[in-house]
């Protein structure tokens, strides 16, 4: 099981039960140390039903997380699932996103929180729940579900407890150190996890390096003055491209102290990795810091097309997604999709933001990132109709995340034919993907908009979205309402293709209500 390398223990990931369904994402890199972690994680799902993973942005509750699960498949018949939460902030959202994992949809009136509970219900399950602090209200949520699906077994990430009963916390410590008091042979070294972690990450970019007598105690000094955090060992050992460990220790005594500025007031182990990022990003040259700050809009990852549009108009963002993933500030989902797609990591997109926020620049990329994706959805519309239909709700099942951050913006600055063109390019795919109850609100939400109120094609067609959203969730109030009024504003219109589709919804609608002659007549 485990397989020595230059003095480190890389332990293969177990193999996954063919049987079980699951979408854990793969891991790019090797799994280090955490041996003590695991033993306790695995014993803990064994007598509690709500795990929690806590500790700050960067201390591995993820890769944790994801070993674990990956280590108890056969436990659960019914399927582990990764539900990735970093890129939403409305607690009403995880639902959706829980179902999302899982494949499943909202059934007519059946709200998508109903339709978890009764699918959940009898099934042996696991649910790796991952960055859960942004929606910490949807705590009392998850224990209603797991009461009402007594099966199910929920590990979750969060850099807080959700305190709620039941939970069962472990807050992940940082990795194993040498006592700096102490003076051990680099070989001796090679078992503290810390340097593990340094070692491997190095030799990834420089097969040959190994610890020594010259360098042992300037890395074992390293990774002391990063805590023992891996993120920041991670990106500490990316820069040994360009600098000697002696050379990084240097810079990291010169620029740790300089970089908290406005975060004192965080906890210490917080403050140094953001120390850790802000050094790793005084280091990219100027384009490329632009490029960063620029990609950190984005929400659930983007591919190179998009990074084009919004990141880098104008260059060539290739070469600059090259340098960042160089500095393992992004990294290539390892999944495969129907486009190659990146991502930051969620403490790292956190530092961006803020960096983008303090250039000024967040007004100018926020909008160039809706525009893209408004683009994107009315592209992909017309399509949704087709034969390989699953291939662009494939498609924009990745970009959700994005779209909800396209429509916030909308609806932060009172975009209304924005946010109305945004929502009518997206109910076919709310409709196939489950999503009834969101899109009605999203587009609710739109018609409300002071901008929106004007009686135009957009508004009109935005209409025929939410009576259509209506008349797949079985509200017929609703549907026969939306429907009415669309009508009357492509009559005003004398829109011919907008009046003849109304008419047609409309008549679906008299059908279901049984007026069979009256909906044929309108046919």
């Amino acid at each position: 099981h485990d397989l020595v390398i230059d003095g480190l223990a890389a332990d293969f990931p177990p193999l996954k039960t063919l049987d079980t369904p699951s979408n854990l994402p793969a891991e790019l890199t090797s799994f280090v140390g955490r041996k003590r972690e695991l033993e306790a994680v695995n014993g803990l799902l064994r007598s509690t039903r709500l795990l929690t993973l806590t500790g700050p942005g960067g201390s591995g509750k993820t890769r944790l997380a994801l070993r674990a699960a990956s280590g108890v498949l056969d436990r659960f018949p019914d399927g582990v699932f990764f539900v990735e939460l970093a890129s939403i902030r409305d607690p009403d959202l995880v639902p959706s996103s829980i179902a999302s994992a899982l494949r499943k949809g909202e059934e007519g009136a059946r709200s998508i929180s109903e339709t978890l509970m009764i699918e959940l219900r009898d099934q042996r399950s696991l649910l790796v729940l991952d960055n859960f602090e942004q929606v910490i209200e949807a705590g009392p949520w998850i224990g209603t579900l797991l009461a009402a699906a007594s099966h199910i077994r929920a590990l979750v990430t969060s850099r807080s407890p959700l305190r709620i009963h039941g939970e069962q916390e472990f807050p992940v410590p940082p990795l194993e150190l040498p006592d700096p008091a102490g003076a051990p042979w680099p070989e001796e070294l090679t078992r503290f996890e810390a340097l593990m972690l340094f070692v491997d990450r190095a030799m990834a970019i420089d097969p040959s390096f190994a610890l020594n007598e010259g360098n042992s105690r300037t890395v074992a000094e390293i990774c002391r003055r990063l805590d023992g955090l891996p993120l920041a060992i991670e990106l500490a050992a990316s820069r040994l491209r360009v600098l000697s460990p002696s050379a990084m220790l240097d810079r990291l005594d010169r620029a740790l102290p300089l970089l908290t500025g406005a975060a004192r007031d965080l906890p210490a182990r917080q403050r140094t990795l953001r120390d850790a990022i802000g050094w790793s990003y005084d280091l990219l040259t100027p384009d490329i810091a632009a490029l960063f700050r620029r990609v950190c809009v984005f929400a659930g990852g983007f591919t190179l097309a998009a990074a084009e549009r919004v990141g880098a108009p104008g260059w060539d963002s290739l070469e600059g997604l090259a340098a960042l993933l160089d500095a393992s500030l992004v990294r290539r989902r390892a999944e495969p999709t129907v486009h190659d797609r990146f991502e930051t990591l969620q403490t790292i997109r956190e530092f961006g933001l803020e960096q983008l926020e303090e250039k000024e620049e967040t007004a100018p990329v926020r909008r160039s990132h809706a525009h893209y994706f408004l683009e994107l959805a009315e592209t992909t519309e017309p399509e949704m109709r087709l034969p390989d239909i699953e291939l662009h709700l494939e498609v924009l099942r990745l970009e959700h995340d994005n779209m909800r951050a396209a429509l916030v913006w909308a609806l932060e600055h009172d975009e209304g034919a924005f946010a109305l063109r945004l929502c009518s390019s997206l109910w076919r795919f709310w409709h196939l993907h489950g999503d009834l109850t969101e899109g009605r609100s999203w587009t609710d939400q739109a018609l409300s908009l002071p901008s929106a109120a004007s009686r135009t094609r957009e508004r009109a067609r935005a209409l025929l979205a939410t009576g259509s959203l209506a008349y797949w969730a079985r509200s017929t109030p609703a549907m026969a309402e939306a429907f009415e009024q669309a009508l009357s504003i492509f009559r005003e219109l004398d829109d011919a293709p907008g009046i003849a589709l109304t008419t047609y919804n409309i008549a679906f609608a008299i059908a279901v209500e049984g007026r069979i002659a009256d909906g044929a007549e309108m046919f």
